[in-house]
């Protein structure tokens, strides 16, 4: 009797190398993401994760190894294309949006993986994107100009754009970078609500800071001067031990609630709650 197929990963980086001038930034990284995963990607400042980003989404062309969406390789199949089914929310694209730009255009942008469209939207997808801006809890942000959206706002409006591709991947590079305190805690809720949705993509989220990390995320990676120290499941791989590594701080204390919220915070202080 043959078993059951395998199930086809949602990204698969197999051997990835990154070297420039001489220097290597990423260095054996193997790495699985199967569907109802959800991983963060955690690591100090020169670790890798940005060249890893990139090599995820086609920006960067990796020395040796290969990346895979679906099933289809970068190199193998047309990049633009694939590009599309990895949604990515950074900095980057937020600093190229037009003032002028309502919410829905820019969520509608997200189809043809565009920015700044001035044409008339067609009827099809001014209701997609009027759709999407409903799930990410933005559904009165659809006429209002970019240049008046808080950076909260701005964020939930990047993911529908993301998820106008309706890609099976989406990448939250640092999304809590520039936020208060308080912003800050809504909108991590809100990614846990998120992730939580009925055919909701795999996410992965880039982040500094274990207090963004939401119950919803189920693995996590670890990455130390381009090379992988740890990736599994996150109860294993989020540790003590391994956040003293990646941050080279012995004195670092790793806490998880009972509702799965994380402090993290030197030996003998108190720390602080996510809002």
């Amino acid at each position: 009797m043959k078993g059951a197929p395998a199930t086809r990963a949602v990204l698969a980086v197999r051997g990835l190398r990154v070297a420039r001038a001489g220097a290597v930034i990423l260095d054996r990284i193997d790495w699985r993401v199967e569907p109802g995963q959800h991983w963060v990607i955690l690591g100090a400042n020169g670790s890798g994760k940005t060249s890893l980003l990139s090599a995820l989404t086609a920006y960067l062309t990796p020395s040796a190894g290969t990346v895979e969406v679906l099933g289809e390789a970068y190199g193998r199949t047309d990049w633009r294309d694939l590009r599309k089914r990895v949604g990515l929310v950074s900095s980057s694209v937020r600093q190229m949006i037009g003032d002028d730009q309502t919410a829905l255009e820019v969520v509608v942008s997200g189809k043809d993986a565009t920015l700044n469209s001035w044409g008339k939207l067609r009827p099809a997808d001014r209701a997609r994107g009027v759709g999407l801006l409903r799930r990410v809890e933005g559904g009165k942000l659809a006429e209002r100009p970019w240049a008046v959206l808080s950076q909260g706002e701005r964020q939930r409006v990047l993911i529908a754009r993301a998820l106008m591709a309706d890609p099976p991947l989406l990448i939250l590079d640092e999304p809590c970078a520039g936020l208060d305190p308080v912003a800050r805690g809504r909108f991590v809720r809100f990614l846990d609500r998120l992730g939580r949705k009925r055919g909701a993509p795999a996410l992965i989220l880039v982040t500094h800071h274990v207090e963004e990390i939401a119950p919803v995320f189920t693995h996590a990676l670890l990455l130390r001067a381009g090379r992988l120290t740890a990736a599994g499941p996150i109860r294993a791989t989020l540790t003590t031990a391994g956040l003293a590594r990646v941050f080279r701080d012995a004195s670092l204390r790793l806490r998880r609630d009972r509702a799965g919220w994380f402090t993290l915070t030197p030996a003998g202080s108190a720390g602080t709650r996510m809002l």
